[in-house]
């Protein structure tokens, strides 16, 4: 069945309005200064940004404080033996430690030292300190 010209105006999406792409312009510029400052952050600290937002989404983690690798993986968005690597050099650092789980001793569990917890503490200090000047 074929649709008349009335219908298919009656459908039509909205157009996008010069204030829409000026604010979606803005929004991203403004992710994009608080990412770069954040890559600084954590090169400050002698952590790449993956390397701090590997400790962030651990110590995120809702409910908990260690998650298992692949929960990492998933966290950041990467594959397995991505994760598998990245806690080597946070174990390495120090900044994690690894534990085989209780139940099942094929699921491995990291969790954040004290060291690691000190290095997040900094940087997350910072971080907040440029979201209120980003966004007042």
């Amino acid at each position: 069945m074929k649709r008349s010209p009335a219908n298919n105006a009656a459908t039509k999406k909205p157009g996008i309005t010069k204030q829409e792409y000026e604010a979606l312009a803005a929004f991203r510029y403004a992710l994009r200064q608080f990412l770069h400052f954040s890559e600084q952050a954590a090169q400050s600290t002698g952590l790449t940004p993956q390397q701090h937002q590997a400790l962030l989404a651990v110590v995120g983690f809702p409910g908990r404080d260690r998650i298992t690798v692949g929960e990492l993986a998933e966290r950041l968005q990467i594959a397995h033996h991505s994760a598998v690597g990245l806690v080597n050099r946070l174990v390495l650092q120090k900044l994690l430690v690894r534990k085989s789980g209780t139940d099942d001793a094929r699921q491995v569990f990291v969790s954040v030292t004290a060291r690691g917890h000190k290095v997040l503490k900094r940087l997350t200090e910072s971080h907040k300190e440029e979201i209120k000047r980003l966004c007042p």
